[in-house]
């Protein structure tokens, strides 16, 4: 009993006459996946990412904190070391995170109402929750 393709089973592979035959590469990379929703799965990550919302300081942490700024302005000849604790707000969504920054105070400009380290941590003064004196 003969089998269904018997007859062609042993003949060599046939080679096209009109072209050239396809690299096995690029014959690979038409079946590659295909992503329909680009940027999908990184708006998913974006979305579940946390973001802390600033805490309002009461009157006595305000005064607590001003007073050191205070104490700071006196000694910043010496470039006291600190660490401050401030609030940094997110650039892509609603809040932000609490940052520690430590190092040696460089400037306190008043009227721009902001603390320069010596680490180029630029800290707006009305973001910072708690400054730790050295």
């Amino acid at each position: 009993m003969r089998e269904k393709y018997d007859d062609i089973i042993d003949l060599p592979h046939p080679n096209p006459r009109n072209h050239i035959r396809m690299k096995v590469s690029s014959r690979a990379a038409q079946f590659a996946p295909f992503a329909a929703l680009t940027g999908h799965s990184e708006a998913i990550m974006e979305f579940a990412r946390l973001t802390d919302e600033k805490i309002e300081l009461d009157e006595s942490m305000k005064s607590s904190i001003n007073k050191k700024i205070l104490l700071l302005q006196s000694k910043l000849k010496e470039k006291p070391l600190v660490t401050i604790t401030f609030f940094c707000l997110d650039k892509k969504k609603a809040g932000g995170t609490y940052v520690s920054s430590t190092g040696h105070i460089n400037k306190i400009l008043d009227y721009e109402h902001v603390i320069i380290m010596s680490n180029n941590s630029v800290i707006h003064m009305d973001n910072i929750s708690r400054i730790q004196l050295y």
